[in-house]
């Protein structure tokens, strides 16, 4: 007689049932988790969540605030007696603040539910909401310095492009100014005809949004590039520039055709000497080159709550002679952002350490009563001390030798780097670019110019750049 087999538990099944179920609970549990950290703050600010329309019914919007207390938007009645949001400062604010009707940007945009949300004493909320009265929204107050923002602007003058000033060590936003501007209490009834100049694209925020190639301001991370591929022998780098530098029939000039003769890698820097540069990246390993950039955060998200466009470095291993050439001097296909420049320079400043810009310092209810004040964030290290120290000792010796002389002075010292960003068909079209910080010694702001089309870096960006720096140490 064959041997009966073994039967099978008949919990089993129910115990498969009961794992698949405590699975998915921790999957779920996982992706609220990950979404209250990551995602909700997004999806409350998206301009498709309805939420944003009901708190409008139920809530005054809150006041935005300087640094020194000075309103930059707040609900008025005009002379129709109809409620409007109103800007004093009309377009000095007009990327950094923003608006909040036809979607919303800057802080408008950065800090709206908390705009519309109302901490107001809850004995107060509650006789407002029983009687159909709306509350008080609550307030913030930004970093801004009106003073600073407005050196910007006037420095700027007529020119399309942005600045960017920074405190060096925390990442504080002190100003931060696009050009060409628009008046933000005219937007409602302007729509139209703003949002069609495509042409000057003035809703565009060209501090964090406008992308460009960086130029010889992108000599930085060649530089750092070329450090970390010869850690023991980068100061004997010697070069003689005739003006240009030719590999596989492509050939790279210095600015206006100048020649440097005999450079190290310091005079090189200091001269943003193109055909150093280029014969420097043409023996640059391809795939740590592109490393050090992302590490630097090309290609990658920024750590701002700013709308901002990402920074390329599309650079491959297999990329022709003429790509790496003009990547080296930061030409070619590589767009990067003023303010994501600044937050490199102020790295380099900060020794190594990356800060994560903020232009919100703190919130308070509608009488004042702090809620909730915002620190200093760490993104992390980039570069190692040693490292920013040699970047730090060649930018100022840009101010004292080279390309940045138009900023020495007896008030203030200076350490940083010009740009001439060719772009266009034609030759000699140029972005000029600044970017640095000051005190050379203990940096305490950082300072990022880009102006469209102007021209070189050391002629337009570098006035520019001390026209802001002479505003910041007038108080001081």
């Amino acid at each position: 007689m064959a041997k009966a087999g073994k039967s099978r538990d008949p919990r089993h099944e129910f115990y498969v049932i009961i794992y698949i179920f405590l699975l998915l609970l921790i999957l779920l549990m996982g992706y609220m988790v990950h979404y209250v950290a990551f995602e909700a703050s997004a999806a409350i600010n998206s301009s498709y969540n309805t939420r944003q329309q009901n708190l409008e019914k139920l809530v005054i919007r809150g006041t935005i605030f300087a640094a020194n207390g000075e309103i930059l938007a707040e609900q008025a009645m005009n002379e129709s007696h109809n409620e409007v949001r109103y800007y004093p400062y009309k377009e000095l604010f007009a990327h950094a603040v923003g608006f909040s009707t036809h979607g919303k940007s800057g802080v408008e945009k950065a800090a709206n539910i908390s705009l519309l949300t109302s901490n107001a004493p809850v004995e107060e909320r509650l006789k407002k909401e029983l009687s159909g009265l709306r509350n008080y929204g609550d307030n913030i107050y930004t970093s801004f310095d009106v003073g600073l923002q407005k050196a910007a602007s006037d420095a700027l003058g007529i020119y399309r492009g942005a600045a960017v000033v920074l405190e060096a060590k925390t990442g504080r936003v002190l100003a931060m100014v696009s050009k060409p501007d628009f008046d933000p209490n005219t937007v409602s009834q302007n729509w139209a005809a703003i949002s069609a100049q495509t042409d000057k694209s003035p809703l565009l925020n060209r501090a964090t949004q406008g992308l460009y190639p960086p130029g010889s301001t992108f000599k930085m991370l060649t530089l750092l590039e070329y450090m970390r591929e010869h850690p023991s022998s980068y100061s004997e780098f010697q070069y003689k520039c005739s003006g240009s530098f030719t590999e596989d029939d492509v050939t790279v000039e210095c600015y206006h055709g100048s020649v440097h003769g005999n450079v190290d890698l310091k005079a090189a820097f200091e001269k943003s000497c193109n055909s150093a540069f280029a014969y420097m990246g043409s023996s640059l390993d391809l795939n740590t080159f592109k490393e050090t950039s992302e590490e630097l955060l090309f290609n990658k998200e920024l750590p701002l709550d700013l709308s901002y466009n990402m920074s390329k470095f599309p650079i491959t291993p297999d990329a022709g002679t003429e790509e790496i050439l003009h990547t080296a001097i930061g030409q070619g296909n590589i767009l990067a952002t003023p303010m994501h420049i600044a937050m490199i320079t102020a790295a380099i400043a900060n020794d190594g350490i990356l800060m994560c810009p903020y232009e919100i310092d703190k919130k308070t209810n509608y009488l004042g009563a702090l809620l909730e004040s915002y620190s200093p964030r760490e993104y992390g290290r980039v570069m190692t001390q040693e490292e920013a120290a040699v970047e730090r000792e060649y930018m100022s010796d840009v101010v004292i030798n080279g390309t940045g002389r138009g900023l020495i002075n007896d008030k203030y010292t200076v350490a940083g780097k010009t740009g001439s960003a060719e772009y266009g068909t034609i030759k000699g079209q140029s972005h000029a670019w600044f970017t640095g910080f000051s005190p050379a010694e203990k940096p305490e702001v950082v300072v990022t110019v880009l102006m469209e089309g102007a021209g070189s870096g050391s002629d337009y960006a570098v006035p520019v750049a001390k026209q802001i720096l002479d505003a910041y140490y007038m108080d001081r």
